[in-house]
């Protein structure tokens, strides 16, 4: 029993270590900001709030029926052999396309708008975890292109600070190439921990609007939660956002559960013409969070987009359904709905521009 104990005693110990020490936990917020952000209409007791009620208990019990039902192998929860992308070059990034985007996969993107590169939720790491080498592993062994060699970014959006979304490593790398970071509120503190300049940090509460050289960018509302740590559950606010030129209107839903607020941002800032909409990773436990494949097409609909995209699978095993359940169950809810579906491959580039868009159903060959 006293070795056991001991045991225990030092795992304990180690974690809490690791916590305080390792950079990839970020920065909390001070006394001073949780002040202001009580200001922001969605801060109080000192959590950021969803817009309606999200219950995110599970019960000890049937948390050890996930717990066993993750442990388990097989199920065809990733593909059997990686998954191939098309590789881009350097010189193709040279800010000339009216509007262009490539998929990372998952909800990574890189959008070349109005003579600007801008990089979305730019998830570069191999597994989204504060200790890569025990976490999730990307299903594919590479990027379109390596960090290193994508040109000078003009600004970076992340809708929250969940490590498939915000990444440490990913951020050490491109921070030097990137001219401005647009956030939710409080998650700039995590950049400023590592190193990024405060005058390159923009925060924005929900409907908060900001121009970078005649594009706008809305910060919009999510129903998710947030934080990288055990104890700091929505610490840092969590978005979807909306990104506008003269000519083009884009939306990004983040990670967010169903509920109004869709029809809210349709009824403001619709009709879109593309939307890249969260598309996986979910499960009937925590539904409040993550949509299911049907209610992402009628988030579609709600939003008033053209076309939409399912994003947020395609890359890592962060749920119990098979890999390709998210974009074949959405694929027949937006067929119902007359939602044109848009499905490109990782690292194949959209012409936003052009009606016909990528729809060849890749993952099949798999």
């Amino acid at each position: 029993m006293v070795i056991i104990i001991s045991i225990i005693g030092f795992v304990s110990l180690g974690g809490f270590l690791f916590i305080k020490v390792s950079p990839q936990f970020g920065r909390d917020a001070t006394a001073a900001q949780k002040e202001a952000y009580a200001k922001s209409g969605n801060f109080s007791d000192g959590k950021f709030q969803n817009l309606i009620e999200t219950d995110m208990t599970m019960g000890f019990s049937k948390g050890i029926v996930v717990l066993k039902e993750f442990l388990k192998k097989g199920n065809n929860r990733e593909p059997s052999k990686p998954i191939p992308v098309l590789k881009m070059d350097s010189l193709d990034i040279v800010k000339s396309h009216p509007a262009k985007l490539t998929w990372f996969g998952h909800s990574a993107f890189l959008l070349e708008i109005n003579d600007k590169n801008i990089l979305i939720d730019p998830m570069f790491g191999d597994s989204p975890s504060p200790i890569p080498s025990i976490g999730a592993k990307r299903y594919s062994k590479e990027l379109p292109i390596a960090i290193e060699k994508l040109p000078q970014i003009d600004a970076v959006i992340f809708s929250h600070d969940h490590y498939d979304h915000l990444d440490y490593e990913s951020v050490q790398k491109l921070k030097g190439k990137v001219a401005h970071f647009y956030v939710p509120l409080a998650v700039g503190n995590h950049l400023l921990e590592w190193g990024v300049a405060e005058e390159n940090i923009t925060e924005l509460n929900w409907w908060d609007e900001v121009i970078m050289d005649e594009i706008t960018f809305v910060c919009t509302p999510a129903r998710h939660f947030s934080g990288r740590g055990i104890t700091n559950r929505f610490s840092t606010l969590w978005s979807s956002w909306i990104i506008k030129t003269d000519s083009m209107n884009l939306f990004f839903s983040g990670d967010s559960g169903y509920g109004p607020h869709f029809k809210e941002i349709g009824e403001r800032f619709g009709p879109f013409d593309f939307a890249m909409m969260e598309c996986g990773q979910y499960n009937e436990n925590w539904d409040n969070i993550h949509m299911m494949p049907e209610e992402t097409a009628q988030a579609a609909v709600d939003i008033k987009t053209k076309q939409m995209m399912p994003i947020h699978w395609g890359a890592f095993t962060l749920a119990l359904h098979e890999w390709t359940d998210p974009v074949e169950r959405v694929s027949q809810a937006a067929a119902k709905l007359k939602m044109p579906l848009v499905t490109p491959r990782i690292g194949q580039s959209i012409d936003l521009t052009k009606e016909e868009k990528p729809t060849d159903l890749w993952w099949r060959e798999l």
